[in-house]
């Protein structure tokens, strides 16, 4: 699947979320699958999640 298929998928279903749940519902949706995706890329390995961490505390990782 490419990304910008599936980009419109999430979009589509965002939507239907938004139709259904409202404002608060779109907004949980949305918050869950970013960090469902942190997950996954932490798994796969994608994410260093120590070099994110450090980055945001300020310090330089190597």
């Amino acid at each position: 699947m490419s990304g910008t298929l599936i980009g419109a998928i999430a979009g589509v279903v965002l939507a239907i979320v938004a139709l259904a749940f409202g404002f608060w519902g779109f907004l949980l949706a949305v918050v869950l699958g970013a960090i469902g995706a942190v997950i996954g890329a932490s798994v796969t390995g994608r994410l260093d999640l120590a070099a994110v961490l450090d980055a945001v505390r300020g310090r330089r990782s190597a």
